[in-house]
């Protein structure tokens, strides 16, 4: 039996890795102080996922903590001999964080090197890995030529078809505040592994998404237009004539994904993760399907200008990932993971959506 730490276990990927974790027989230690709806309010709750995870699991221990509180902390790695850190939790809004920069900037790069410190003085020998985005890389990938198809933007060249790598430069560009707080947890993650020759791997995650999503406006793309297509409210489509593409990853490919690089631990590493070529979508096709998926029609408006900093076109190139771990694959395509958000977002008290 391993000893976890989980951060942002009520959230989405957070979640996921306490049932993974716990499902093997480990203990697992999850701090999550429900900043998800500071962030967003009330559709940002996420204490119906700590009673979901309480319910379902046996060795979980939930601690209302804040990642910001360095002393806290402290007091939880000297109590507890981790063997590895699963660091999910975050301000995950790029729109948000223009609104609140001290906060985001605390919560994301300060949190980070919090853990990662308490990692190299108290368990130095654990496993870390920190959840990562895409936002790292600011605006950059909008340089790549594309093409316009009826219902998305397109690669122009042969050689970017399977997305973006990691050699995609995260300076020069804009980010959105998100992305730049982000970025510097990021930067620091790799630098404790490359330096302090710590485990630690970064995962700079697409489009994160699932059933235990607790999806708003700001953030949660696909969770949230499920629920506005099955309550009748209205969907903004920001810029790019709604073309602009993301892939999609299910929560439980992700936390796999996790549990190969934890089976074979390297320094400072990090891979683009995402749906890649196997589940992406424009704003116009997810809103197609989950219109065909909910038998609903979508009510949506158009706002000509995009959010700043945002990505006209983003597949996750993985193939660096998937050399390195072969054995690992996906298991959701795109219409299974709207179906499954379909399936649990019709709960009536998970489909309130502010008008």
């Amino acid at each position: 039996m391993k000893k976890i730490l989980i951060t942002g276990s009520s959230g989405l990927i957070g979640s996921e890795a306490v049932e993974h974790f716990d499902r093997q027989g480990h203990q697992v230690i999850g701090i999550d102080n429900n900043m998800r709806r500071v962030f967003f309010g009330e559709q940002g709750d996420t204490t119906w996922n700590l009673e979901r995870l309480r319910n379902k699991t046996r060795n979980f221990t939930h601690l209302d903590a804040d990642i910001r509180d360095r002393a806290a902390l402290e007091a939880l790695f000297r109590a507890h001999k981790f063997d590895l850190i699963v660091h999910c939790a975050a301000q995950p809004s790029h729109d948000k964080a223009r609104d609140i920069p001290i906060l985001d900037f605390e919560v994301n790069a300060l949190g980070t090197v919090n853990l990662l410190e308490a990692t190299r003085l108290l368990c130095p020998d654990a496993v870390f890995v920190f959840l990562s985005t895409n936002k790292v890389y600011g605006d950059a990938p909008n340089e790549l030529p594309l093409k316009e198809l009826d219902t998305r933007w397109e690669y122009a060249r042969p050689e970017d078809y399977d997305g973006i790598d990691e050699t995609c430069r995260i300076d020069r560009t804009l980010h959105s505040l998100f992305g730049a707080s982000k970025a510097s947890a990021d930067l620091m993650a790799q630098e404790y592994g490359r330096y302090f020759g710590m485990k630690v791997g970064v995962f700079r995650g697409g489009c994160l998404t699932g059933p235990s999503h607790s999806g708003v406006e700001l953030h949660g793309f696909l969770s949230y237009l499920v629920k506005v297509a099955l309550t009748g409210a209205t969907y903004t489509v920001f810029g790019y004539k709604g073309k602009q593409v993301r892939d999609n990853i299910h929560s439980f490919d992700l936390v796999e994904a996790f549990a190969e690089f934890i089976r074979a631990p390297r320094s400072g590493e990090v891979y683009n993760i995402g749906g890649s070529r196997h589940s992406n979508c424009s704003m116009l096709e997810a809103i197609a399907l989950s219109e065909e998926i909910s038998g609903r029609k979508l009510a949506w408006s158009y706002e000509e200008t995009n959010r700043i900093g945002d990505h006209i076109w983003w597949i996750s190139d993985v193939r660096k990932f998937q050399k390195q771990y072969p054995a690992w694959k996906f298991r959701y395509g795109l219409r299974e993971i709207l179906e499954e958000i379909h399936r649990a977002v019709s709960a009536p008290a998970k489909v309130t959506v502010s008008q």
